[in-house]
């Protein structure tokens, strides 16, 4: 699938407003480094995304519900948990002023995706884009208007994970190639037959990107060069199945 793969951080973004043209910043961005070849995959992280799509909220337009009055520990906001429980599909656990939950896109995630990190200004804070394969798509077709090459986009964002300390990017949305790589049915190095392996390609792109990209450095997108792709779909298909989730 790999060889030697390379991660070039795209720099020089300025601080992203909404109806800002993301796909020309980070065209521009690319074109710094010495521009974009076939095969490359554009990791965006979903605060860059949020942000040109208008997807922020100031504190002082909520009322916060009883429900988010509930769910707020003693030194935290309700308005703030209130936001949280407007792009909530379900509470999934609570342990005030921690709250974990499925977002109406389906993610399981803490606070729904909503974060105060790198918003615009204290009382103010970023939701997670209305559809991100569509954003990711977006892109990757702004790009290849501007560029003349089909590239690869993954939507990122950082998330916790049940069994591990720690945190790390993970894939909202995806354009221009499958998400998850299925070896089921193929043989292993010893001939065995594999029987329920399947890598979370998408992930992984997202991972790797994240040790370029700078919360605090404005680094908000990366190049992943030397990872051969293919197929198309959704990050819907890394989503686990309700069935088979054994933590709900």
């Amino acid at each position: 699938m790999a060889g030697e793969i390379r991660v070039i951080p795209l720099e020089g973004i300025p601080e992203l407003e909404e109806g800002d043209d993301l796909g020309a910043l980070l065209a521009a961005a690319a074109e710094r480094t010495g521009g974009v070849e076939p095969g490359d995959v554009v990791v965006v992280a979903q605060k860059a995304v949020s942000k040109v799509e208008g997807r922020v909220v100031s504190l002082d337009d909520v009322e916060p519900s009883d429900r988010a009055r509930q769910l707020t520990g003693p030194d935290g906001d309700p308005r703030h948990v209130e936001v949280i429980l407007r792009e909530t599909k379900e509470v999934v656990r609570s342990r005030p002023p921690l709250v974990i939950t499925e977002t109406h896109h389906g993610f399981v995630c803490a606070s729904a995706g909503v974060d105060a990190s790198n918003a615009k200004g204290a009382g103010t804070l970023v939701l997670l884009p209305v559809d991100p394969d569509a954003s990711a798509r977006r892109l990757r077709e702004r790009l290849h208007e501007l560029t003349g090459v089909w590239l690869a986009v993954v939507v990122s964002d950082s998330f916790g994970r049940a069994w591990r300390q720690g945190t790390t990017d993970v894939a909202l949305g995806v354009a221009g190639f499958s998400p998850l790589r299925d070896l089921r049915g193929t043989p292993d190095a010893a001939g065995r037959e594999l029987h329920t392996t399947q890598i979370a390609v998408a992930d992984e792109l997202a991972g790797a990107a994240e040790l370029v990209l700078g919360k605090a450095r404005q680094v908000p997108a990366a190049l992943v060069r030397g990872v051969h792709l293919d197929g198309d779909g959704s990050a819907q298909e890394l989503l686990m199945p309700r069935e088979r989730d054994l933590f709900r």
